[in-house]
């Protein structure tokens, strides 16, 4: 139970990061793939603990990699497109 509660930390962690990233678009990426790291490891705990399958979990990871290279493909056309990362030279109104 006490790694549970490690992990939850963790995703605290990883929230106060995404929080506070108001720069990059990439810190900002890997805070959200930071966190679904943390809810993929609680799941994973949870589930062996209770002696369920892990199908459930596989399927997660499965969406959890198409979800980060939908958001690494979406950083390549901004950095193509705009010429950098930040925050403050994306205008949404204008695409």
């Amino acid at each position: 139970m006490n790694m549970n509660l490690l992990l939850i930390l963790f995703m605290m962690c990883g929230v106060v990061i995404f929080c506070s990233t108001r720069k990059h678009i990439l810190l900002s990426l890997l805070s959200l793939e930071f966190m679904v790291l943390a809810t993929y490891f609680i799941m994973f705990n949870t589930m062996l603990l209770y002696g369920f399958e892990s199908y459930f979990v596989l399927i997660f990871l499965v969406f959890t990699v198409c979800e980060g290279a939908l958001g690494l493909s979406l950083l390549v056309m901004l950095v193509r497109n705009q010429g950098n990362d930040y925050l403050s030279s994306l205008a949404i109104l204008t695409w």
